[in-house]
């Protein structure tokens, strides 16, 4: 008999619903099946027509059997956690012990997500939706290289990566790799013509480069202004990078960039209301880009890329939050405003976030960038996070160092440079002055 995919909703029917026995997942590692691929995947499902009394036990990660008697690695879900956890599409995360299920959980009894569609209605907690621009398949006959543009267009340059021609305008094409958090300017694109299977890659772009207000980086094309369909007056917008793996340094990365043509990969948070988006804006980017927010995601991204299903599905703080909860004299938006500010304005070209921002002079002029300092930067992402932790309802210290402990590489890198968790150490120490209701205290390790 040929197999068939199970009807859509299936497993939301079951898990949701208490049906849900057990479910173990093992990672094959050339244990259990020594011919097949390392990584290859499988599960154990135990489900039943009739609910279960009691909540379904779920285990994942494994590489042998006996692991199931681990009680930090197997744990219970209930039909109501499945349900919390994913109401949209009822799939399982994906926790790696009984801790990551239980702080997150937790979460998910407290806060919001995204775009909740489980009653058949959508309900927003922010005033976004998901989109893309380009497609670099179907609209490659619209980009131009910078040869094309001089040759073909009769282009000029005219700053900050613009260029004019006869026929109107070229903004330069963005794709995911040319951001990082809060940085706009993480990386140009350097192509190799020589391989085949992949020109485009990475080029370097220095924090010297950075402190450079005027420097912009270099893209591997360009597209007319004309094509690019942003809503009327906007010359910004928060966009995130699809392609991200669970193991990455970090995940959900997401930035605030100019007005510029985004490739497939690079789909934008687009405003449902023009003035909230501009007035929630940096709230939406300082979450995205929160450490508790990435702890969340990583249960739940299984592949390469983060699907607009995972977004949504992700936990926010509603926007009344941010003004209603206080530390000492000053509000969480407040907080976040300053510091998302001075860590998204480096360059000429976002002073448009700038102004609605109301980063302006006496006169009504915009205010120069702040200068890239990566120190400085490092103390005001800390703060943010200590931020988003208490936001989260995460106080306990030990599962703020526990969290933290599940960014591996970023540990590395920080014992590398600085010869400790610097993040860590300066998040735990924000929390205190947080706590103390002293918002401005300037932490020095």
């Amino acid at each position: 008999m040929p197999l068939t995919k199970p009807p859509l909703g299936f497993f939301k029917g079951v898990s949701t619903a208490g049906r849900l026995k057990a479910l173990y997942d093992f990672e094959n590692k050339k244990v259990f099946f020594p011919d097949v691929y390392a990584s290859f995947k499988f599960c154990i499902f135990v489900a039943s027509p009739q609910p279960f009394a009691a909540p379904a036990q779920c285990a994942f990660y494994l590489h042998k059997v006996a692991e199931l008697a681990d009680p930090n690695r197997r744990f219970a879900l209930s039909a109501e956690d499945f349900a919390r956890i994913n109401p949209n599409t009822g799939t399982a995360p994906i926790f790696r012990t009984r801790r990551d299920a239980d702080l997150t959980t937790a979460i998910y009894k407290r806060l919001p997500i995204l775009v909740g569609r489980s009653s058949g209605k959508e309900v927003k907690a922010w005033p976004v939706k998901y989109s893309t621009m380009f497609h670099m398949t179907n609209d490659s006959g619209l980009f131009r290289t910078r040869v094309e543009l001089d040759e073909q267009e009769g282009a000029y340059p005219t700053g900050g990566n613009v260029f004019g021609s006869p026929s109107g305008n070229w903004l330069p094409l963005y794709v995911g790799r040319m951001i990082h958090q809060f940085d706009h300017r993480a990386a140009s694109v350097k192509v190799n013509e020589a391989n085949l299977h992949n020109a485009a890659l990475s080029g370097t772009v220095t924090d010297e480069q950075k402190s450079d207000p005027s420097f912009v980086p270099i893209s591997q094309f360009w597209v007319p202004e004309s094509e690019i369909n942003l809503p009327d007056s906007f010359d910004w917008i928060l966009f995130f990078r699809d392609i991200a793996r669970a193991t990455d340094a970090r995940t959900i990365i997401t930035s605030a960039t100019p007005k510029a043509g985004f490739g497939n990969k690079a789909p934008l948070l687009f405003p449902t209301d023009n003035d909230e988006y501009r007035q929630y804006g940096y709230l939406m980017l300082a979450n995205m880009n929160a450490i508790v927010m990435d702890f969340v995601a990583r249960a739940k991204v299984h592949s390469t890329s983060i699907n607009w299903f995972i977004v949504e599905q992700l936990p926010v703080i509603p926007p009344a939050q941010f003004e209603q909860t206080k530390f000492g004299p000053k509000s969480a938006a407040e907080i976040i405003r300053a510091a998302v500010l001075e860590l998204t304005y480096t360059a000429h070209d976002m002073a448009p976030f700038a102004r609605d921002m109301g980063y302006v002079d006496d006169s009504g002029e915009v205010k120069p960038p702040f200068i890239w300092d990566a120190e400085r930067r490092l103390a005001l992402r800390a703060k943010l996070d200590a931020m988003f932790f208490l936001l989260y309802g995460i106080t306990d210290r030990d599962d703020v160092r526990y969290i933290y402990s599940t960014f591996p590489i970023v540990e590395r890198e920080e014992i590398a440079a600085h010869g400790c968790f610097r993040s860590r150490d300066l998040c735990l120490a924000y929390m205190n002055a947080l706590n103390a209701g002293n918002p401005d205290a300037e932490v020095v390790l």
